[in-house]
């Protein structure tokens, strides 16, 4: 269209231009604009917490080859599987910055020790790779495995991130298959030994000695951490407990509402009003979207979908040249909307993900089994309850006693008397008003029904039935209104029915400050309080798929935990260690779901995601710690002993996968512009839950681990023989 836009123009007439008055696109464009700024954001922040660790600059690039390689991988899983760049996958492309590094840093670190301690380049990538290749592989597959019930949901929000999951595992897999490989190569390559003797700079010797620090410091806590371990187990168990408190306590939405720099309005006019009427007020709204400083233009359209309707749709200026964000314009709008007094105005945020404006996101079913008439009252009682609730706006029903219509009465003793039949009347009445199919004829090899109607300027008053004759028995005509008996009444505009069942649907948008789901909640407790106990309720549109996606998460989490615990499992070749490292999940849920709560964030799809994945990237700081203590126990170190070594040795990979994951989660979690609602919803899962899950899961692994091993005799668990 654009391509083609300066030849239609061409071909106007003069006077007459064309302008865009809605560009969805536009949105699209500067949201996929800035995630690639959020990737490069996220680079660079991965690549500071690598160099401060290392503190090498041949040390830092041996990791950052992992995330062109590992993306490079995931646009080609992309291309086989027919997936398309947006604002999802390149979502997932930003997560994967963070998360494709790790094994690299992993191998990297395990591999620099060695030569730290005076071993040959060489020598110690054999030695290294050797240590931490099961680690490695165990980690990969689980956080590969965590995104497979992701890929798998059904309905809306599974379709969306299908996408998102795929893209992600894939750059997992390859970043596990290059730390086996590449860069062990790379590390036998480009690291120098270590020279006996060699001095190092100010800031190497001022970092090294704050990480000597921290590790003697954590030595030293985690020493009195084993000793105390009630206290630390009931550390986990408040971790249960807060999750519960927090998860009950956090407001639920289907997606988070976004600045998109566009409000539509939708506008209703009473039944049976004309086009000249909505037309006027229609004027009346664009007057209000004209007082608004931020607004670019505006497009309002009327008649659509019925002459008593329409929709607008108000452009705001680009979100770098505007202080205020769309939700504040919309407030302010909304009062002057609300007084056009001949028409209900209601503006509306566009829905995040892609559903039609004109449907609202609460769609409330009521069905029953009662008359239409009674069920009409009880919506009446409802609909009085909820006027005063202010997270509902533009509430209304499509149940309706106000179309008006003609109820025709033939008086059969007059009809009889001048001699003609119900039916003569009944069809003429059909044929002149409600049209009625005669023949069909054919031409040009199509054929083509024949209607008999009167034209609409004959059929648009009751004084038209007036000029409307019947014949006789006699051949005569007769005068239809000296037959018939007309009242005015008012009935349903239209019946509906769901699920075999008389129903009515509830609709409203949601209050500026309340979610879907309070809103939800509210409306279908006063529901219950109102109608009979036998009615029943459903869902359709947006509140259908909020309800869906709420409870199938669960299902999702499930799956996601079974996964891991098979792949762990399998690994192991144990079942106690995988229930050790699972043991870390609670931890980190806790600090997602505060990161949610105090930053205003809500349980919504996004967050849901982002939890899943946060199952996988927590597991992987247990793996490090058990399987490193089981390497140690066979080579027959006490189990205290294998227990802190392990943890202590773990403690700088640990520290680095996690900054390198929370830096490159940072920029979704503060990000602005366009479509940044929704990625801070995963950034604060991400950053909240890895902050506080690490702490306390070097604590609470190493605790779990020492006990379940002292304890494996009385609980029959059958594990390896270790020196006690």
């Amino acid at each position: 269209l654009e391509a083609a836009w300066d030849d239609v123009q061409a071909l106007l007439p003069d006077g007459m231009n064309m302008t865009v008055a809605n560009d969805n696109s536009q949105f699209i464009r500067e949201s996929i604009d800035n995630v690639f700024t959020t990737i490069w954001e996220a680079v660079a922040l991965v690549i500071l917490i690598i160099f401060i660790f290392l503190r090498s600059l041949r040390a830092t690039l041996i990791p950052l080859v992992t995330i062109p390689v590992s993306l490079i991988g995931a646009f080609a899983l992309m291309s086989l599987m027919g997936f398309t760049i947006n604002t999802l996958t390149l979502l997932a492309m930003v997560l994967a910055i963070g998360l494709v590094v790790d094994d690299a840093i992993v191998m990297l670190e395990n591999i620099h020790r060695h030569i730290e301690a005076g071993m040959k380049p060489m020598q110690a990538a054999f030695k290294g790779s050797r240590e931490i290749a099961f680690a490695v592989i165990a980690m990969t597959l689980t956080l590969a495995a965590v995104f497979a019930p992701i890929g798998f949901m059904q309905g809306t929000t599974g379709k969306l991130f299908t996408e998102f999951a795929w893209t992600l595992a894939g750059a997992v897999l390859v970043s596990g298959f290059v730390a086996l490989t590449l860069t062990p190569m790379m590390c036998a390559v480009m690291l120098k030994p270590h020279q006996h003797g060699q001095r190092h700079g100010r800031v190497y010797n001022l970092i090294e000695g704050f990480l000597n620090g921290l590790t003697y410091s954590y030595k030293h806590s985690l020493d009195r951490a084993l000793r105390a371990w009630p206290l630390v187990l009931a550390v986990l168990l408040g971790a249960f407990v807060l999750c519960a408190w927090l998860f009950g306590g956090l407001r639920s939405e289907l997606a988070p509402t976004e600045d998109t720099g566009t409000i539509v309005g939708v506008f209703n006019g009473p039944d049976g009003a004309t086009i000249d009427y909505t037309a006027r007020y229609a004027r009346e709204v664009e007057a209000a979207y004209a007082s608004i400083p931020e607004t670019n233009r505006y497009l309002v359209i009327v008649g659509f979908p019925t002459v008593a309707q329409g929709i607008s749709f108000m452009k705001l200026e680009d979100w770098g040249d505007r202080s205020r964000t769309q939700f504040e314009i919309r407030n302010e709008l909304l009062p002057k909307l609300q007084d056009i007094a001949g028409m209900r105005v209601t503006p509306v945020n566009r829905p995040p993900l892609g559903q039609s404006a004109r449907n609202q996101p609460i769609n409330f079913v009521v069905r029953s089994s009662m008359e239409y008439a009674e069920l009409q009252g009880y919506v009446d009682q409802l609909m009085e309850h909820m006027r005063d609730y202010p997270g509902l706006e533009g509430l209304d029903s499509d149940l309706k006693l106000n179309s008006p219509q003609l109820k025709i009465t033939v008086n059969r003793e007059q009809a009889v008397a001048v001699g003609t039949d119900v039916s003569v009347i009944g069809r003429s009445l059909e044929s002149l008003f409600g049209s009625r199919q005669v023949t069909r004829f054919k031409q040009n090899g199509e054929q083509y029904d024949v209607l008999v109607q009167l034209q609409d300027v004959d059929r648009s008053n009751p004084q038209d039935l007036d000029r409307v004759y019947v014949r006789d028995r006699d051949g005569g005509m007769v005068q239809l209104s000296n037959l018939i008996e007309v009242r005015e009444t008012v009935a349903p505009r239209e019946l509906n029915h769901f699920n075999q069942l008389r129903a009515v649907t509830i609709s409203a948008n949601v209050g500026t400050g309340y979610t879907l789901g309070e809103a939800l909640n509210h409306l279908e407790s006063v529901a219950r309080e109102v109608f009979p106990p036998e009615t029943q309720y459903d869902y359709t549109g947006t509140s259908r798929d909020f309800k869906e996606s709420s409870s199938g998460i669960l299902l999702i989490f499930a799956l996601a935990l079974a996964f891991i615990f098979l792949v762990l499992a399998a690994q192991f070749e144990s079942f106690s260690d995988p229930l050790i490292i699972l043991f870390s999940v609670p931890l980190s849920m806790a600090g997602a779901l505060l990161a949610l709560k105090l930053f205003g964030g809500t349980w919504n799809i996004y967050s849901q995601i982002g939890l899943v994945t946060l199952i996988g990237l927590i597991t992987k700081h247990g793996i490090l710690i058990v399987e490193f203590a089981n390497h140690l126990l066979r080579e027959g170190k006490a189990l205290r002993e294998a227990v802190i070594e392990a943890s202590v040795q773990r403690l700088r990979p640990i520290l680095m996968t996690t900054g390198a994951m929370v830096l490159g989660s940072l920029p979704l979690a503060i990000a602005s512009g366009a479509g940044a609602e929704s990625r801070q919803q995963i950034g604060l899962v991400i950053v909240g839950g890895l902050l506080v899950g690490t702490f306390f899961t070097l604590y609470v692994i190493p605790t779990l681990y020492l006990l379940l091993r002292r304890w494996a005799p009385l609980l029959k668990i059958e594990e390896e023989p270790v020196a006690v």
